[in-house]
């Protein structure tokens, strides 16, 4: 096997200053062999196939046998034909020649041509991908198998800097859950124990962990992996991109690489609708601002209001609000002047929650959530509940906690309001919560226990955060 080699095509240097900063360099040894590939020769028919579907070409030969169509390639490296099987009338194959040997492929087409997972315009794009893969494949099996034991992505100078910049913004101020003990005479333990004892950078780093939300993608133009430095070769669909972040890497890279997803703005199409974790990466924030301009308007003008977060706002006005993040992010105006009715920021914000992709309790810890409010015993209860909500993931972890305060508050304005923890309970179970499955029996059956998790969560707030 010959060695990898290099190319400069991108410089080398890293460095701690993003102005100095340059990519590694890749490694060239897998574009050439893609190079060197054979290429396509189609092999046409000498007459006119009357059974020739419109979606094939000359190359077509009808319905001829296996050993013929042996003999049409044999010598050809790169040749190829489509013939109608003989065992099979109605179906295609696609015939081969590679290695000195006929390969053949069962053939489909439904508006674009495949034998496998990727689909192609034309049965051209289709053998000249399946050329560069057999060759590449054939002369760098044990490379391949090896190209990922050694990778840069930890060594990339943006990778450091990304780790630079998140460890700051962990220092500069994130609330961490506390764990405590519920006792029997009613009286709380100061907090002993915080969440994922966080004693050194890497372990600050893991507690805000995204996953990549990677995505097949055909790249134009050459392009290497950013986890192994390696050239992702093929005519199509040669790796996956983050779709969050950009990250572009092969795909049996994308199962090595750590859970560091930084969000691009740019990357980002909206507020609304969008994956908790992702919106507050990208705006480098500890919560949506939904939630927090949100809550500061309602706090400011709306904690009086009779049926606060009970009475529905016009929903016309609702989505003009909705729009307006979308659009305008940050500074989208939900002041008095724009909605005078604040029911419009409180459903706006209901929206918000209620329209994440994965609910603020995330589905994975639903029913631990509604097992917990089972118990009969109240402190088993309240204990129980702590527990599962320091399974959260930290952003999840963060909203809810803030949320549970802002309502902690609202309860105080009760005799203006009217609204108590269990109303409140009432009606931001099902806003929180949601059973995984989204089956409506099963919603209808939790709804007493989703009240009772909220509920409990507004009246110890100060205990259970």
């Amino acid at each position: 096997m010959a060695a990898s080699s290099t190319s400069s095509l991108s410089g080398s240097s890293v460095s701690s200053d993003p102005d100095d900063y340059q990519p590694p360099i890749w490694k060239s040894y897998l574009y050439q062999l893609q190079q060197e590939a054979p290429r396509p020769k189609r092999i046409t028919c000498p007459q006119e196939m009357e059974s020739r579907p419109k979606y094939y070409g000359r190359e077509f030969h009808g319905m001829i046998s296996r050993e013929y169509a042996d003999e049409l390639l044999a010598g050809k490296e790169g040749a190829y034909l489509i013939r109608e099987s003989q065992r099979q009338p109605g179906t295609h194959t696609l015939a081969l020649s590679f290695g000195h040997q006929t390969l053949n492929y069962r053939l489909f087409y439904d508006g674009k041509h495949f034998v496998g997972e990727k689909r192609f315009e034309s049965v051209h794009d289709l053998v000249t991908d399946a050329l560069i893969t057999l060759y590449i494949e054939t002369k760098a099996a044990e490379y391949i198998a090896k190209m990922t034991t050694n990778p840069i992505y930890e060594h990339l100078g943006y990778t450091s800097l990304l780790k630079d910049k998140m460890v700051h913004r962990l220092s500069r101020g994130r609330t961490e859950p506390r764990r405590v003990t519920f006792q029997s005479d009613d009286r709380i333990s100061s907090p002993v124990v915080q969440r994922n004892a966080l004693k050194d950078t890497s372990e600050k780093l893991s507690s805000y962990e995204k996953i990549h939300n990677f995505k097949v993608h055909t790249f134009r133009g050459p392009h290497w992996c950013e986890y192994c430095a390696n050239f992702m070769w093929g005519l199509i669909a040669q790796g996956v991109r983050c779709s969050d972040c950009g990250l572009n890497v092969h795909k049996q890279c994308s199962k090595l690489v750590p859970s560091d997803c930084q969000p691009d703005l740019r990357r980002i199409k909206k507020v609304y609708s969008c994956d908790l974790t992702t919106l507050v990466k990208a705006h480098n924030t500890p919560r949506p601002m939904v939630v927090d301009i949100c809550i500061r308007e309602i706090e400011l003008r709306g904690m009086k209001s009779e049926g606060l977060y009970r009475v529905s706002g016009f929903s016309e006005h609702i989505e003009d609000v909705r729009l307006a993040f979308d659009r305008d992010g940050e500074k989208a105006d939900i002041s008095a002047s724009a909605y005078a009715d604040i029911n419009i920021i409180a459903g706006a914000l209901k929206l918000y929650l209620r329209d994440l992709p994965i609910p603020v309790i995330t589905f994975d810890l639903y029913s631990k959530f509604i097992q917990a409010a089972k118990l009969p015993n109240a402190e088993s209860r309240l204990e129980a509940i702590h527990d599962v909500l320091l399974q959260l993931p930290p952003a999840h972890y963060e909203t809810l906690r803030y949320l549970m305060a802002h309502l902690k508050r609202v309860t105080t304005f009760e005799k203006y309001n009217l609204m108590n923890a269990e109303n409140l309970g009432i009606v931001f179970g099902p806003t929180l919560m949601q059973p995984p499955e989204q089956n409506a029996l099963t919603t209808l059956n939790d709804m007493r226990q989703q009240k009772l998790v909220v509920q409990l969560m507004i009246e110890h707030e100060d205990v259970l955060f």
